[in-house]
């Protein structure tokens, strides 16, 4: 994974730049804006305004505007740097009309939260802190620091001071506020994309892994006759060749260099011929193979298989699909890493469902965390403990964040609890860490008719 990537998951890079493009669209929007406001205030309310000043005001936006549009192209991506210069720029723009125009007498006031908002959705804390400064001092500034609105006799409009501070308050409060939730909301939306990113990584190495196994598998077995065939061919010229020992030699060696590419195919192929060929499964057997990495880590894994009710005794045959094995690899790997001793990997089936259930002997899922389990980048601070077991394990929850969502893909429904609070009821008084129950509905995970039937001998193009 890239440096870019890495750092995209972790959070420590915002990938959400902004196009120029999309800057000078809204600065077009705010300038016709303005001009609308400022003639619709001359010409309909008849107020005296420093007219000069105030399409000077606008005409730097449009200035602004022509110099970007002939100097950089429209696509161009900006760095959080000319972000934050534009915003500011805006933001600067902005009061300043409004220090021309009554300050916080006027209602348009409140749009300077607009800024604010923008720059803490698109750029980082630092940039956000500034520009939310800037705005609240220059909304302090206006309170004393303004020309007023005049009418057309002389009259000044002022609303009373409680209710210029209670503008003041309701824009600061505002700032605040639309800067936090546009953050919090952004910063959700940035790590559940990465999250899903990296499922669907995850999901397509796994694919990729099942369709290289079945090429594999395919090719033993199409060049399992042409090897055949040279090892009796060489050990025919083996026998013939008795009185020339160097074509004697050579004739064996072939018949050994057979047997090696015989035997490489064989090894490459017999997971592939599971992966591929064999669409469907029994339920035991796909257990058994999520498992299987995690088998020789020095962890016992326990598997109890049984099924209920007229199901009883008969395994049933489920797809093997590549989101349900890695989903469960991740849950078993995640068990393995925080038990004790044991793990233990138990699964029934009846007519209607078909359940897996994960039990460790470790800690258990951290009873303030419990409720937010499968969330992506769950962070907690570690003990020395968690460090020694678990050395390089960062805590994000990213790998049961893929899992749950590769299963619930599937069709499953995922459940996590503690066996020492007695949510789920344990076989004996070992099985108190992490518990973890997927259930399925025997419809979405049980193989078809099509999907189980027979493999019959290969086609010939």
């Amino acid at each position: 994974m890239s440096d870019f990537s890495t750092d995209l998951i972790l959070g420590q890079r915002r990938s959400n730049s902004i196009r120029l493009r999309t800057i000078i669209m809204v600065r077009w929007i705010a300038v016709i804006g303005q001009l609308v406001a400022l003639i619709v205030a001359q010409r309909l309310f008849h107020l005296q305004l420093e007219l000069g000043l105030c399409y000077l005001a606008v005409g730097i936006s449009v200035i602004g505007n022509l110099i970007a549009m002939f100097t950089f192209p429209e696509n161009r991506l900006l760095s959080e740097r000319e972000n934050a210069a534009m915003i500011l720029f805006d933001l600067l723009q902005l009061c300043f009309l409004l220090f021309l125009t009554g300050g916080l007498h006027n209602p348009f006031s409140i749009l300077v939260v607009g800024p604010v908002t923008i720059s803490a959705s698109a750029l980082g804390l630092r940039a956000t802190l500034l520009i939310a400064t800037v705005a609240i001092a220059l909304v302090t500034l206006m309170i004393e620091f303004h020309l007023p609105l005049r009418t057309r006799d002389g009259i000044i409009l002022r609303i009373p001071e409680i209710f210029v501070f209670g503008n003041w308050i309701a824009i600061v409060i505002a700032i605040f506020f639309s800067s936090l939730y546009s953050r919090r909301v952004m910063s959700e939306m940035a790590a559940m994309s990465a999250a899903l990113s990296a499922t669907q990584l995850a999901l397509a190495r796994e694919q990729k892994l099942t369709d290289l196994g079945g090429v594999v598998a395919a090719t033993a077995h199409e060049l399992g006759t042409p090897l055949a065939t040279i090892k009796l061919t060489s050990a025919e010229l083996m026998e013939e060749l008795k009185d020339h020992p160097d074509l004697h030699d050579d004739a064996a060696l072939i018949r050994d260099q057979a047997d090696r590419c015989r035997d490489i195919l064989r090894s490459m192929g017999r997971a592939g011929k599971d992966d591929l060929h064999m669409h469907s499964a029994p339920l035991t057997t796909v257990i058994e193979e999520s498992a299987e990495p995690h088998m020789d880590r020095g962890k016992t894994i326990h598997f109890e298989h049984g099924g209920q009710g007229s199901a009883l005794g008969a395994v049933p045959l489920i797809q093997r699909r590549p989101e349900v094995i890695h989903g469960l690899r991740n849950l078993i790997q995640n068990a393995v890493d925080f038990s004790s001793e044991n793990v233990w990997i138990e699964s029934g089936w009846t007519d209607n469902e078909i359940v897996i259930r994960i039990v460790d002997d470790g800690e258990g899922f951290p009873p303030q965390l419990l409720g937010r389990i499968g969330d992506p980048f769950v962070r907690r601070r570690r003990s020395e403990n968690d460090r020694h077991q678990r050395p390089g394990y960062e805590g994000m929850g990213l790998g049961l964040f893929i899992a749950k969502t590769l299963l619930e893909r599937s069709g499953a429904e995922l459940s996590f609890a503690n066996g020492s609070d007695g949510s789920f009821p344990a076989a004996n008084s070992k099985r108190r860490g992490a518990i973890v129950e997927v259930v399925w509905p025997r419809g979405r995970l049980a193989a078809s008719t099509e999907q189980t039937r027979v493999l019959g001998e290969n086609p010939v193009f």
